[in-house]
C-alpha cells in the first residue's frame, strides 16, 4: 500500500531524533494513506517552519500487519481506547515511548479533534463528551513507525 508523509524539506533516510515529543502516538514517524491529508500537512510544516511542502510516498507491505515480527496496535474508530492512547503519548514529553509497539494504526488527532482532547484533559468535557464530539468527524488514518525494526518495512518510491 502506499503511505504518504507531508513535510517541508526531502528525507532521505528516516531519523527518530527530528521527531517532536507529545504526538498522538510518541516519536516515530507518521505517514497517511490519504494524500489531501499528508498534502496539508506539508503545506502546514513549511508555513511554519519555511521550505517548500512536498509529499513523500513510501511502499508499505502491510501484510506485515497481520504478521507476528512486530508489534501492532490499530484503533480503525475514536473510541476510549484511542482517546486514552493519545493522551498518554501527547502528556509525554521526553524521548522515551510511552508504549512497546512498533507500529500504531489510527485515527489522526487533527487541529478540531485536537481542540475536543484538550477541553478532555483539562477536565471541561468528560470521555463520552469527547467521544460523542468526534461522532460524526471524518476519520483520517495515520500510521506510525517506532522502531528501526519498522520503518525496515517501508521503502520510499
Amino acid at each position: 500500500m502506499k503511505l504518504y508523509h507531508g513535510t517541508n524539506t526531502d528525507i532521505e533516510h528516516i531519523d527518530f531524533t527530528i521527531s517532536k515529543v507529545g504526538k498522538d502516538f510518541g516519536v516515530g514517524f507518521y505517514l497517511t494513506p490519504d494524500l489531501e491529508s499528508a498534502k496539508r500537512q506539508a503545506k502546514r510544516r513549511a508555513d511554519i517552519e519555511g521550505g517548500t511542502p512536498i509529499v513523500l510516498t513510501y511502499e508499505f507491505n502491510d501484510s506485515v500487519l497481520n504478521g507476528e515480527e512486530l508489534k501492532i496496535i490499530s484503533f480503525e474508530h475514536y473510541t476510549i481506547e484511542w482517546a486514552m492512547f493519545v493522551k498518554k503519548n501527547r502528556a509525554n514529553k521526553t524521548r522515551n515511548q510511552a508504549h512497546d509497539y512498533d507500529i500504531v494504526v489510527g485515527p489522526i488527532a487533527d487541529d478540531d479533534i485536537g481542540m475536543q482532547m484538550r477541553r478532555f484533559n483539562a477536565g471541561i468535557i468528560t470521555i463520552d463528551e469527547f467521544l460523542e464530539n468526534l461522532k460524526y468527524k471524518h476519520i483520517v488514518l495515520q500510521y506510525f513507525f517506532g522502531t528501526q525494526n519498522a520503518i525496515k518495512h517501508l521503502r520510499k518510491l
